[in-house]
Formats: C-alpha cells, structure tokens, sequence
C-alpha cells in the first residue's frame, strides 16, 4: 500500500495563483505524454508517486491526453483511486477542454454543448466529483466568448469546478474574456500557455496583462520540447521524438537551428552549477506573474533531476543579459 513521504513539503516553493488564496507546486506535472494507453502503468504510478513524495500538488491533465484521447485521465484516474485516494484533498488536479475529441460538430472548440460535455466525460474518466481547475484549451472564432465564460461559469455553480482558467489565448482575448468572468462573479484566476527560453510570446503583451488582471500563469513546454536539455547538444540521437517522421511537434529542422544556442546556453547553466534543463526552469520561474511550471517525464529520475532547478532559481542581472545575448542569434 502507498503511503506519502512525511517530509514532501519539505523543499517544494508553492505560489499563490494571482490574487487568489490557491497555492500551486512551483512545478506541475504533466499528462500529455508518457501516460496513455501505450505506456506500461506500473511506470506511470512511479512517476506519479514520486512526484507527489516531492511535493508536486498540481496534476496537469486533458480531456484529448493520451493515446488514444481519454487514456491518460483514465489512468490517473486509477492511480488516483487504487493509491492517492487519501490524500485527494493535498492535490490541485486540472483538466481542459477545447481540442478535438470525438466526431462531429460538438466534439471540440468553446460552444456550452462542448464544454459542458467534455467537463462531464472527463470527471467519469478521472472518478471525480470535480476538478479543482478546468481550463478552455484554446479559443474558439466561431463561438462569441459570452458563451464560452458562461458555459465554465456554470461548470462552477455546479460544483464540477472549483476554479476556471484559459489556455492559449492571446493577451486581447484573455482582457476580453476576463471583463465577462469579472461580470459573472466566475474564479477566473489562471492561463495556461507555451513559454521558454526560446518562445516568449507571452512577453508581447500576455505576461503584462495578466499581471494588471493579477491573473496567474502556468508555463507548457518550458524545456521546448527537450532543445533546453543536454538531449540534443551533439545531434539528434536516433531513438529521440525529432528523429521520428511522426512526430507533429519537433523535428530535425525545428532542432537543428538551436543546437548552437543551446550548447552556449548550457555552458552558462554549468557557471551556474545547474544542468540546461534546471536553468530553463528557473529562466520560467523567475518572475511573479508565473506560479507553475508543467514538465512531463518518462521516467521518475526524470522528474528528479527537474526538481534540482528549485535548488537555485535567482538570476543575476550579468546572468540574463548573457541569456539574451545568446538567444538573439536563434
């Protein structure tokens, strides 16, 4: 039988979302990957375990996480109930709706068929009351956003979620869409978006308004898919993700570019006493607005060594003019 590490608190930093009272795990774990059907379950319960004996509260799920779609909230699910169930009111669980799910016009996108729908299928799938987060994964053009904040607005007065966020949205839909939660009295008090080293979108306008809405962010993809990891400093390996023609997220042209900068990039983490992918997560950490960062992991060592990068998360000003520098020859 689990029992939880008495000392999981011990080393974790826990960070108010916005000007809410929730405090999320500084670093999440995440369920796109490495949880479906396709992976052995005994890993996932260790990798699951060992994120929660180190003080990782905030499980990142969707409802379109796999393979196939579903699988990996099923298997969370399980893990959830066979091991954790004990300890459900320690962990801030999230799960998002908006990609394609399932055929035909209700499957995907922001109308209140569908999100009401998705947040139903995956608390079955999960074998929960409620999620504590439950995000739209992206924006939908054909749907007025009335619709959409008053469809997760509901999800709340239901008691299916205890908080809402967004995913994806840039920084004039996230002040709209924000403006109707503020009307409705709705928990909005999250976005979820794409932000490293080497993407920072989010620096155009999203990360500033979201500090005037005293909204917080949660990180994705903080290493950029592994080229923030010592895992392609000397090519692309021939069992990596970007030496498979399959893959819709990195390839070798996406890699190849970035080699440079990210061999100068971890010649500084080394001055620094951390490895690439620690530095990347403090890089993510370092500012107010962010309260979480979501890494994914195949392995639980793998999630060990992202947890170092709490061991050192300031930055001195010489630090990131050098990161700057060096990622303005990308």
């Amino acid at each position: 039988m689990y029992l939880a590490q008495p000392t999981r608190y011990d080393n974790m930093q826990y960070r108010n979302v916005g000007s809410s009272g929730l405090k999320v795990s500084a670093i999440a774990l995440g369920f796109w990957h490495n949880f479906g059907d396709d992976d052995v379950l005994s890993n996932q319960r260790d990798i699951v375990h060992t994120a929660f004996d180190h003080g990782i509260t905030y499980f990142d799920l969707a409802n379109n996480y796999g393979p196939p779609a579903g699988s990996a909230e099923i298997n969370f699910g399980r893990i959830l109930h066979e091991d954790l169930a004990a300890y459900r009111d320690e962990m801030v669980i999230a799960s998002k709706a908006g990609y394609y799910m399932w055929p035909g016009p209700y499957g995907e996108w922001g109308s209140k068929k569908n999100i009401v729908a998705s947040c139903d299928q995956s608390l079955k799938r999960l074998g929960l009351d409620y999620v504590d987060i439950f995000y739209h994964h992206r924006p939908d053009p054909n749907t007025p956003l009335e619709e959409t904040a008053q469809a997760l607005d509901l999800l709340v007065r239901q008691g299916k979620a205890l908080y809402i966020g967004i995913s994806n949205y840039s920084a004039e839909q996230t002040a709209a869409i924000a403006k109707i939660f503020k009307q409705l009295g709705t928990p909005f008090i999250i976005h979820q978006a794409r932000y490293n080293m080497m993407d920072r979108w989010v620096e155009d306008g999203l990360l500033n308004t979201l500090g005037k809405l005293n909204k917080g962010m949660v990180a994705f993809s903080p290493l950029a898919q592994g080229r923030l990891t010592d895992r392609y400093l000397h090519g692309i390996p021939a069992d990596s993700r970007a030496s498979r023609s399959d893959s819709p997220f990195l390839d070798k042209d996406k890699v190849e570019p970035t080699i440079k900068v990210a061999t100068q990039l971890n010649e500084l983490a080394k001055n620094r006493g951390q490895s690439l992918a620690e530095m990347a997560l403090a890089w993510n950490l370092k500012g107010k607005v962010v309260s979480s960062v979501i890494v994914g992991a195949s392995r639980s060592s793998q999630l060990l060594d992202n947890l170092k990068a709490l061991d050192k998360l300031d930055f001195s000003a010489d630090e990131l003019s050098a990161i700057d520098e060096i990622l303005k020859a990308q």
